[in-house]
């Protein structure tokens, strides 16, 4: 895939830190222009770090919970660019917990921001997108196949996604735009701690316990990390993965039971 990504503008909602980030470092390091989302607070991760070379992207400040958000991101990279060649969704951090000690305002903003804002940003740059003949990559989770009562709201969420990921490929086939999903397992991120941290507080166990048990019930030899995904993405946007549409490959070790 040498200089395959060279010149190619490459939007990566949630990219300043965790999968995201190692996602937009590894299309950086392939020789293209990133533009990452971020909230205020996280508007500072502006260098993407690989070897002994500062990598440094667009980090354009947006709330994708908000349809004007998502717009004026679209806004951002059309005026500056004049077109996206592949899109990332990566944004969104759904909360683990009980059922019935959580809120419709855990629920909304699940859905606001991880699947809305997919939705949103999908619509916005498919213009772009189809004159590209470009790529989009949801990076939902495992628990889109995997229900667990204890990550209603994440699960419900990966669910709808995986849903429009797959409804979206048909257009993507008419239009000449590919779409595909990854579905992390437990990937090494901030992510991953603060889901230890949520599922202890509903279970009343430790956060040791909590990652002990999940490790064990997915039966990895590993907990994977973040530039595990990344490699998938840079895949599946090459030409080599021209042929793969509407599909979700899972990153997570081996951990989903199962054979869908």
């Amino acid at each position: 895939m040498e200089n395959e990504f060279s010149g190619k503008i490459v939007v990566v909602a949630g990219g300043s830190g965790g999968i995201g980030r190692a996602i937009a470092a590894a299309f950086a390091a392939e020789g293209a222009q990133t533009v990452l989302t971020a909230h205020a607070n996280q508007a500072a991760a502006s260098d993407l770090g690989v070897g002994d070379v500062a990598l440094r992207p667009d980090v354009y400040v947006a709330d994708l919970r908000q349809e004007e958000g998502c717009k004026s991101v679209f806004d951002f990279v059309s005026q500056r660019y004049g077109r996206c060649d592949i899109l990332v969704n990566a944004a969104g951090a759904t909360r683990a917990g009980a059922f019935l000690s959580q809120s419709s305002e855990d629920w909304q903003d699940g859905f606001a921001l991880k699947f809305f804002g997919c939705v949103a940003l999908c619509r916005l740059f498919w213009p772009l997108l189809k004159a590209a003949n470009g790529h989009v990559v949801n990076i939902i989770g495992g628990a889109a196949r995997t229900p667990d009562f204890g990550f209603l709201v994440g699960g419900s969420v990966n669910a709808a996604m995986h849903n429009f990921t797959k409804g979206l490929s048909g257009l993507g086939k008419i239009d000449g735009v590919n779409v595909n999903a990854i579905l992390p397992g437990l990937i090494e991120t901030p992510r991953v701690e603060q889901l230890f941290s949520q599922r202890a507080a509903a279970s009343g166990l430790s956060v040791e316990e909590v990652r002990a048990a999940q490790i064990a019930k997915d039966g990895i030899v590993r907990i994977g990390q973040p530039e595990d995904v990344a490699g998938l993405a840079l895949f599946l946007c090459s030409e080599r993965a021209r042929h793969i549409q509407g599909t979700a490959i899972a990153v997570d070790g081996g951990g989903t039971s199962g054979v869908y």
